[in-house]
């Protein structure tokens, strides 16, 4: 049984003076709930350890991927491969930050990876930013909760240059290389979590630009905003593989940027390896023991209830839950349906009194870095809500 403990929710003009204007969902219902998941130190740390191992697994399974040439498996468009190869090979491709999602963890109920949002995670700005206003707007310890991530992305911007362990040496090596950060137009939530970013980058010393992803400029020697200034970093909060069967001609261009070494891409294009569904059933092959994976398949798993998801779907869309004999239980449509499927042993997320179900989000930044949580029903999706957290 999940924990919780209810407190004065913020009001939605504080919030927008916050930055946060994506607070009620389009039912008119609070996408911010008035209660607190309760978490123990030793659930904290459990989550820490976990998701610190499952990256390291992702990377080693990344290697195998490449190492065998396995991305039609992973349904990884053809036209990035070679920038996926590239990035991979080259330790200036940092990967900046993301988000796990697992089952379990609270209530007694063992940790399990539900899939692993590599490339361009959400819930950025609840988890980094809005925790800790809750806390202090409801008088309580702002220190109790597993949440470091604000400090841990500015840090891995330091690693752009420094790479690895070193952060310190930053201003030494730091030549006045810029960072221009894009987003699709008209997005609110989308546009405030690229600014966000942007903030992080500026505290940790960069400087910086915003551009709209339709006024980006590009060429084989770089990348340049609206008023044909080059940038040496990008940050692009949009899928890399939309980029490659929406814009083919893009891709190709990013990858002669990338290859002709005149401008870095964050997140890199080897994220896409990690975003794929599909290395989870890579995961199994290569750690069959390990206590945080379910059975995965590229086939239906025989006699054992399992989730149907698409390679690279988002928010619970074109998921399917089935029984142990293929019956579907619950069902969500969407526009993934054109990406390979693969089948992914069910497991019931940890439950409230009132039924209500809770899937953690850990984010990764060099490290675990940050707790929250999504409310909802057997399939998250775009109407589940965000709750925060507090160490008891």
């Amino acid at each position: 049984m999940v924990a919780l403990q209810s407190i004065k929710p913020i009001d939605d003009k504080t919030l927008e003076q916050l930055g946060f204007g994506w607070h009620t969902d389009k039912d008119e219902s609070k996408y911010i709930a008035d209660s607190l998941v309760v978490v123990t130190d030793e659930e904290a740390e459990a989550y820490y350890e976990a998701v610190n191992e499952l990256y390291d697994m992702y990377a080693a399974a990344a290697q195998h991927v490449i190492d065998n040439n396995l991305f039609f498996d992973l349904g990884i468009p053809f036209n990035l491969v070679e920038a996926i190869k590239k990035s991979w090979e080259n330790d200036v491709h940092w990967h900046l930050y993301g988000r796990f999602d697992l089952a379990g963890g609270i209530g007694g109920a063992p940790i399990k990876l539900i899939e692993f949002n590599a490339d361009t995670p959400t819930s950025l700005f609840e988890t980094a930013i809005l925790q800790w206003a809750l806390l202090k707007h409801n008088n309580m310890d702002e220190e109790r909760q597993f949440n470091n991530v604000y400090q841990a992305i500015s840090d891995n911007f330091r690693r752009l240059v420094t790479l690895f362990d070193d952060t310190e040496t930053f201003e030494k090596l730091y030549d006045g290389w810029k960072i221009l950060f894009s987003s699709v137009s008209g997005d609110i939530e989308e546009e405030q979590t690229v600014r966000l970013l942007q903030q992080m980058a500026i505290d940790a010393g960069f400087e910086t630009g915003f551009e709209p992803l339709g006024g980006v400029k590009f060429d084989e020697e770089g990348i340049y905003d609206s008023h044909e200034t080059p940038y040496e970093y990008w940050f692009k909060l949009y899928p890399w593989e939309d980029i490659a069967i929406e814009e083919p001609e893009l891709a190709t261009l990013l990858t002669s940027i990338m290859n002709n070494q005149k401008a870095i891409l964050i997140n890199p294009a080897y994220t896409l390896l990690f975003q794929s569904k599909g290395m989870m059933k890579i995961l199994c092959d290569l750690y069959p023991d390990s206590p945080y994976l379910l059975q995965t398949s590229f086939e239906p798993l025989k006699g054992i209830a399992c989730v149907e998801k698409r390679m690279f779907g988002r928010e619970g869309a074109n998921v399917r839950i089935m029984d142990g004999e293929g019956n579907i239980i619950e069902a969500n449509d969407g526009p993934y349906e054109n990406f390979k499927p693969i089948y992914q042993e069910y497991v019931e997320f940890p439950r409230d009194a009132q039924g209500n179900r809770y899937q953690a989000g850990v984010f990764f930044a060099y490290e675990a870095c940050g707790l929250g949580f999504r409310r909802g029903g057997k399939i998250l999706n775009n109407m589940s809500k965000f709750v925060g957290h507090v160490l008891r």
